[in-house]
Formats: C-alpha cells, structure tokens, sequence
C-alpha cells in the first residue's frame, strides 16, 4: 500500500559554493528541531545533508535544495531534494557501490547517504543532471 506523503512545509535554499553548506546545514538542523527529532536522528541527516551539498558543489556544479517538513499520516519528517544541472551519473548502479569513488575522496558517498535515512532516491540523466531525494523520519 502506497502512502501519501503531505507536504507541510517547504523552503528552497540554493548551494552554489563552498560557503553555503554551513547555512545550509543549519537549516536543515532547524527544521528537524521544529518537528521534534532526536539528536541521534538529527545526526544522521544532517551528516547525510552534508555530504549530499557537497556532491552537489563537487560534481553537479552546485544547484537547489528544498528543505520540507511532511508527514505520512502516521509521522512527520523532513525530505531533502538535491537538484544539480550536471553532467549527470552514467551509472547509478556503479556509484551505489561501496567503495566506489569517481573523485578522490573517503566520504560516504551515495550508499553510506542511503544508510543514513530511511527513504533515498537517484535520478540522473547524463548531460541534464541529477536529483536525490532523501527523507528521514522523526522516529525512523
């Protein structure tokens, strides 16, 4: 069964340099605040937040994200969309793999993002860009 997912708030912050992740991340931190999460929940989405943003600068170019408060009819979260206008990702199934790097970076990259949330979503297209949805649930 398909639930359907209200969306109760929404704002849209774009991240285009380096100096716009730490604003960024405050938001983010903000907004689970406003619903209640606990620290270890705000933890891992900001971690996930963080390293998201900084895809988004190093391999899209930089690009927008809405930050929304949404409930599900039995909780409420907060769902990120990253959107870049990037070069896109060839294969998804190869940048979903653990270990994998197309830079030269120890970050969690997108399967250690995934772990972080409860819900995570890639859609790319080479030469249009790429989008990455995550929610993480109050409780979840």
């Amino acid at each position: 069964m398909m639930t359907t997912t209200t969306i109760l708030n929404k704002e849209e912050f774009v991240v285009v340099r380096d100096l716009d992740v730490i604003p960024f991340r405050n938001k983010v931190k903000d907004a689970a605040v406003k619903i209640g999460m606990g620290i270890l929940n705000q933890t891992k989405l900001i971690t996930a937040a963080s390293e998201l943003a900084r895809n988004l600068l190093k391999y899209g170019g930089g690009g927008m994200v809405s930050i929304e408060s949404v409930n599900n009819g039995r909780e409420n979260g907060i769902r990120l969309v990253f959107s870049d206008k990037g070069p896109g990702i060839a294969d998804i199934d190869l940048a979903m793999r653990d270990g994998y790097s197309s830079g030269k970076s120890l970050g969690l990259g997108l399967p250690g993002t995934k772990r972080l949330v409860n819900e995570f979503n890639i859609q790319s297209a080479v030469g249009k860009g790429t989008m990455v949805t995550i929610i993480k649930w109050k409780n979840g």
